[in-house]
């Protein structure tokens, strides 16, 4: 009975998601955004709260900073006062005039309003953006509405003026890096230098990204290298794609694409997998910048086109080819 229970407790610590075990519980353990948390702490102290439109690019820790916030205000109360909704599960009009307005309708508890965190709000239809602009207004008492998006440009000026805007920026590799460490001691993992650089490199400032890639690795080995980190991540190493680039500038069209083809059908990437790992490399090969500004004006074109809807491999190999015939 002591064995199964044991092995039980083993198989959940297992699958436990680093992401929420290592999420910062408080404002102040909340990393890389200085300025922000002090502004946050300021409406804590003061038991009062705006509006708020949290953006910036993912994983840096908009949903965590909103649930820091409401911790600290309502205290072990705050989950009767906190609703959490996801705009990309529900992006109508349908969800706006239900589970949120029927949440800003109740009395908030032991409370002088209530909290609706509204994440990846950009994807809400121009339709549901009317009616939650109307909803902020007629709730404006007993309701605060955070809204957190990648892209503040696609919600509608009116929901825009009605926030205090928080833009968070990338977190920077000594912050992501110093995390990393924490989770490397905590759950007896051994990261080697190349493997951190990698870690870096492929998460590119989204924290979220890192721990996820950390811990998927972990689960296979308990020392980390780069080889696992960009086998795990379906990425391109800096090496390979300046390899490819390399062939491609010396007109070894044909070796450029048999080398790229190998390795996406090896790693299973996609068309903009390796657009991105290009893009990163572009600026660290040796070429004049001329050359390198046309090949990024090149790379941004077939970038539309897949996202577009055209095939994945004959883009790629049209921007090789682009690549061979630069003078």
């Amino acid at each position: 009975m002591n064995h199964k229970s044991t092995e039980k407790r083993v198989a959940i610590r297992m699958f436990e998601i680093w992401t929420e075990k290592y999420r910062p519980e408080r404002l102040d353990d909340i990393i890389g955004h200085t300025e922000i948390i002090g502004r946050l702490k300021a409406f804590v102290k003061e038991k009062s709260l705006p509006n708020m439109l949290f953006t910036g690019p993912a994983g840096v820790g908009k949903t965590t900073a909103a649930i820091a916030l409401a911790k600290e205000i309502y205290g072990e109360d705050w989950k009767r006062n906190f609703m959490e909704t996801n705009a990309s599960d529900e992006r109508g009009i349908n969800v706006v005039r239900s589970k949120i307005k029927d949440f800003a309708r109740i009395k908030p508890f032991n409370a002088d309003f209530k909290i609706i965190f509204l994440d990846e709000s950009d994807a809400l239809t121009q339709e549901a953006q009317q009616a939650m602009r109307r909803t902020m207004e007629k709730y404006t008492s007993t309701t605060r509405f955070i809204l957190s998006c990648n892209y503040s440009s696609k919600l509608i000026p009116p929901i825009q003026s009605r926030c205090a805007i928080f833009r968070f920026k990338p977190l920077t590799d000594a912050d992501v890096q110093n995390c990393i460490k924490h989770i490397e001691k905590t759950e007896g993992l051994q990261i080697t230098k190349a493997g951190m650089e990698a870690l870096l490199k492929v998460a590119e400032g989204d924290m979220r990204r890192a721990i996820n890639l950390l811990q998927s690795v972990s689960i296979i080995k308990k020392t980390v290298d780069a080889d696992d980190v960009y086998s795990v991540a379906a990425s391109l190493r800096p090496e390979e794609v300046k390899e490819i680039l390399k062939m491609a500038l010396d007109k070894k069209f044909l070796d450029a694409r048999k080398k790229l083809a190998d390795l996406m059908i090896m790693r299973g990437l996609s068309g903009l997998d390796v657009i991105k790992a290009i893009h990163r490399e572009i600026l660290h090969i040796d070429v004049p910048d001329k050359a390198k500004a046309a090949l990024i004006d090149k790379l941004g074109e077939y970038e539309f086109r897949i996202v577009e809807g055209g095939t994945e491999d004959l883009q790629i190999e049209a921007f090789l080819a682009q690549v061979a015939a630069l003078e």
